[in-house]
C-alpha cells in the first residue's frame, strides 16, 4: 500500500509551507477546480497541526497537495 508522504516545512518571511504526496487511488478523490477545506483534506487521510491551509493547486501535478500557515502560527 502507497502512503501519503509529507515533505520537510520550509519558510518564506510571511508563511511556512509544506507539500503532501498523495497516493494515485486517493488523488482520485481530489475535485478538478477548487481547494479542500480542513475537514476535506483530513477525511481523505491526511494528518497535519492545526492551522495549515491547501493554499493552492499545483496543475502539472494534481496529486501534490500544496500547504501553508502563518509563521508563528499558535496551536
Amino acid at each position: 500500500m502507497v502512503q501519503i508522504q509529507y515533505s520537510e516545512k520550509y519558510f518564506d518571511d510571511t508563511y511556512e509551507y509544506r507539500h503532501v504526496v498523495l497516493p494515485p487511488e486517493t488523488a482520485k478523490l481530489l475535485p478538478k477546480n477548487r481547494l479542500l477545506s480542513e475537514s476535506e483534506w483530513r477525511a481523505i487521510g491526511v494528518q497535519q497541526s492545526r492551522g495549515w491551509v491547501h493554499y493552492a493547486i499545483h496543475r502539472p501535478e494534481p496529486h501534490i497537495m500544496l500547504f501553508r500557515r502563518p509563521l508563528n502560527y499558535q496551536l
